[in-house]
């Protein structure tokens, strides 16, 4: 049996509730967890509020670099399962999420797992009511087939677009919240969700968020690097940690598979301000700025593999249905196809932008 340790990085008392939630979810998980490590990101007070409230969680304090990296990584030292599962502090996993994590690891080639990230949407439930809700659907799936018969129930629909065949989100009830009408589904990446055209299968790296990895990845590849992933002590939302170290796996490990598999499910919060069409457009040219820092790392053809092909064929079917979503008469379509269309441009810039200054900055020769 595959034993799952399961890393929570936390920062900040302000996601006290969403934190317990994410550790209580996890808790009553149908495969449990080996254990469940809570690393603190350089907040001493923090530290200590929760090392006193969840006496039966590991909560250390991250001893490398501030962000979310450094949070990983610490985390990573203290593991002791076979695999090594991510969840966010401020989401919440579907009762067979580590389930699905050990199934998808009976093949021994496989290095790598992420799951899908539904949205919470502003107006979805507390942290409170949403894990009242999840629990009673816990019930529900508990009392069905177990094992691998009952996520292969779960997942007939799994074969093509999530957000076009939910699969094992149709087990649960969970209100979202609602989505902004000019918010294209293709950039759900922007808020760390399951973005459209992610299909289930190989993929050449997993989202953070949602991840897990067989703990002698680590000692292969190395750890997150901090040189790319985010920090809350700096205002723009850069990211990509996870997509350079998947990379950098694949390189190291090359006969080794990595994984989206869309029946580990969890919901992850969207805050109010991250709704924002000003968000959106930072978030974009963060991306932008991250992907040149990756590209530098591992290469640009490694680097830009996916990226190209989400530009050049995703983005575009998903403008021309926007604009034909207005015709029909749906006004948000319109905004759709024009966040699209910026949401692009500024990735592209700030991608840029990037590669520029990292050439600046590369020693002579290099």
């Amino acid at each position: 049996m595959t034993s799952i340790s399961v890393v929570i990085c936390a920062f900040t008392d302000r996601r006290w509730d969403d934190v317990h939630a994410a550790v209580e979810s996890v808790r009553r998980q149908r495969h449990a967890p080996h254990e469940i490590i809570l690393s603190v990101d350089h907040n001493p007070e923090l530290f200590a509020r929760l090392t006193e409230a969840l006496p039966d969680v590991r909560v250390v304090e991250n001893a490398e670099t501030r962000g979310l990296s450094g949070g990983k990584n610490t985390g990573v030292s203290y593991a002791s399962g076979d695999v090594v599962a991510f969840l966010d502090d401020d989401a919440v996993a579907s009762p067979q999420w580590l389930s699905a994590f050990a199934l998808a690891y009976e093949d021994a080639k496989v290095i790598g797992v992420g799951g899908r990230t539904i949205s919470l949407w502003p107006g979805s439930p507390s942290s409170a009511e949403l894990f009242h809700e999840l629990g009673a659907e816990a019930t529900l799936v508990e009392e069905g087939a177990a094992g691998a018969a009952e996520l292969e129930r779960l997942s007939q629909d799994q074969g093509g677009d999530p957000h076009r065949r939910p699969g094992p989100a149709k087990a649960f009830t969970v209100r979202t919240g609602r989505r902004p009408r000019w918010f294209p589904e293709e950039f759900e990446w922007t808020v760390g969700g399951t973005y459209r055209g992610m299909v289930p299968g190989p993929v050449r790296n997993v989202l953070g968020g949602n991840a897990s990895f067989r703990r002698d990845a680590f000692a292969v590849a190395g750890g997150f690097s901090s040189d790319i992933g985010r920090t809350h002590a700096i205002s723009r939302p850069l990211g990509c940690e996870e997509t350079e170290f998947c990379i950098r796996l694949g390189q190291r490990m090359p006969e080794t598979v990595q994984l989206f598999d869309g029946r580990a499910v969890i919901w992850h919060r969207v805050p109010a301000e991250r709704t924002r069409f000003a968000y959106f457009r930072e978030r974009c040219y963060a991306e932008g700025l991250s992907k040149a820092l990756v590209a530098q790392s591992v290469g640009a053809q490694d680097g830009l593999s996916n990226e190209r092909a989400h530009a050049f064929k995703t983005l575009p079917k998903g403008a021309f249905r926007g604009l034909g979503d207005t015709v029909r008469g749906d006004v948000g379509g319109f905004g759709r196809a024009s966040a699209i269309t910026v949401g692009l441009g500024y990735t592209a810039t700030g991608y840029l932008v990037g590669r520029r200054a990292t050439r600046r900055s590369a020693p002579k020769g290099a």
